[in-house]
């Protein structure tokens, strides 16, 4: 039997948490174990409960959604947050993977999109959509630096920093296992390699990093 994630849900709004609770219960891979209406609430329930995975919204009273990230992160460390909102404004995606959240969902995304989602997210390997990368690094890297090829990757093998190429357009381990034509366990372990070396938790931070040092251009 597949590991079953323990889901807690924060939103201020119970149409919105019904929603959620709604989507989760289609994948018995989630089980909720809670509901919180604010950020003080969440802090609270998670030591309480204690999840594995928080669905947390951003526009909450008493305390924020963002700011709940980062206390609950500081103390429960474990716990996998994924920031919820009807709001695709790549700040907001910044500003939640620096207060600790490993991923974004947009309300109205499909329940089908959640799950796959999610999934990725509780076993640690989430891609991120070609479109949102392309986005974010139409924003956020130099002008200059967006035909660049990929440049001095200090401590990486060469195969190390052909994985990166392809994780930094979106795919999955599966996904760049094909590409590859090698294993999705040896795609895993050069995984652990490159986080080990660049000196990182998860595959979202690996995300930003190759994007704010400019290594990587929309294809």
């Amino acid at each position: 039997m597949s590991k079953l994630y323990r889901v807690l849900i924060v939103d201020d709004h119970e149409h919105a948490r019904e929603g959620m609770r709604d989507i989760m219960s289609m994948d018995p891979m989630f089980e909720v174990v809670g509901e919180a209406d604010n950020g003080k609430q969440a802090i609270e329930m998670t030591g309480q409960l204690m999840p594995d995975l928080i669905l947390m919204d951003i526009n909450m009273p008493e305390m924020d959604g963002l700011e709940a990230t980062k206390a609950i992160k500081s103390q429960f460390p474990y716990v996998k947050i994924v920031i919820v909102t009807v709001s695709d404004e790549i700040a907001n995606l910044f500003e939640a993977l620096k207060k600790g959240a490993q991923g974004f969902l947009q309300k109205n995304l499909h329940p089908s999109s959640w799950h796959e989602y999610l999934r990725a997210i509780a076993t640690d390997e989430a891609p991120m959509s070609k479109e949102l990368a392309i986005r974010i690094l139409q924003e956020f890297t130099p002008r200059e630096q967006e035909q660049a090829v990929l440049d001095d990757r200090g401590p990486l093998t060469a195969r190390e920093r052909e994985i990166l190429e392809w994780v930094a357009r979106g795919k999955s381990n599966r996904e760049i296992s094909e590409q590859l034509v090698i294993s999705e366990h040896t795609v895993k372990n050069h995984m652990k390699n490159i986080l080990q070396k660049l000196h990182l938790e998860n595959r979202v931070q690996l995300m930003r990093y190759v994007y704010e040092k400019g290594w990587v251009s929309p294809k």
